[in-house]
């Protein structure tokens, strides 16, 4: 019997992209199950709303990102990785309005997911991390170095997994590799993007492998883009144009 899921990641905060994505997701897809593939919040403003959602709904994987864990060392009083020193004070200006009822829900969730899908190996992750680091503290930047996106360097990256399907995010464009032997997905960032769509992939599993169909739902993000400097987000200039595409000065 075929099984459906959904995949979306790297929401950094975005209220108005996550509820068109999830709209699409409810209404168009019959899915068994949504896995978030990390980096819920950060980036964005929308931290509070963006959980709230998320946390609420039934059948669901989560597993965490480097931003979530940044913000929670944060909120912990625990050792700030270096490599995020640029992204500290907008960490602190995210941790010190994220609703701390939020904090274990956070706490809890894995970085990786290994589980069966209609019979099949299947991996959820932020991205990778090598067997050795994989309990580091988000201060030891466990998450490996990026790759540019082809099927070679994700085989040779994630080379000591087998799953036949590996789902990951991080890396905010859309990758979409598959061999053989595996499926290397990552459907795009559904909060960080050019133009106002909110990325995200539906996934079919069965006797005959997987089926990847890769989805952008479109919604008004003028609201949202104009909310950076209302709530006075500190490097929104930064953020505006990096993650952004300079959108609000078209």
């Amino acid at each position: 019997m075929n099984k459906r899921f959904a995949l979306i990641t790297d929401i950094h905060g975005n209220m108005p992209a996550l509820r068109a994505a999830l709209h699409e997701i409810d209404t168009l897809h019959d899915v068994d199950f949504i896995c978030c593939l990390g980096d819920m919040i950060g980036i964005g403003p929308d931290t509070n709303e963006v959980l709230q959602s998320l946390f609420a709904r039934k059948n669901r994987f989560f597993v965490s990102g480097n931003h979530d864990e940044a913000v929670l060392a944060i909120i912990k009083g625990n050792a700030y990785p270096k490599s995020h020193f640029h992204s500290k004070r907008h960490h602190e200006w995210i941790a010190e309005r994220l609703d701390k009822s939020f904090v274990p829900l956070l706490e809890s969730l894995p970085r990786m997911i290994q589980t069966e899908v209609t019979g099949k190996s299947v991996m959820f992750t932020h991205y990778h991390i090598a067997n050795d680091k994989r309990f580091e503290p988000i201060s030891e930047d466990p998450f490996s170095p990026i790759v540019e996106p082809s099927l070679s360097n994700l085989a040779r990256l994630f080379e000591a997994h087998k799953e036949s399907l590996i789902a990951f995010g991080h890396h905010h464009p859309v990758h979409y590799f598959r061999n053989d032997r595996q499926v290397f997905i990552n459907p795009g960032s559904l909060g960080c993007n050019n133009k106002s769509t909110a990325r995200y992939a539906i996934v079919t599993a069965g006797a005959q492998g997987f089926e990847v169909q890769l989805k952008e739902a479109e919604y008004d993000n003028s609201a949202f883009l104009a909310s950076y400097a209302k709530l006075d987000v500190p490097d929104r200039e930064f953020i505006l144009r990096v993650f952004h595409g300079n959108q609000l000065k078209e």
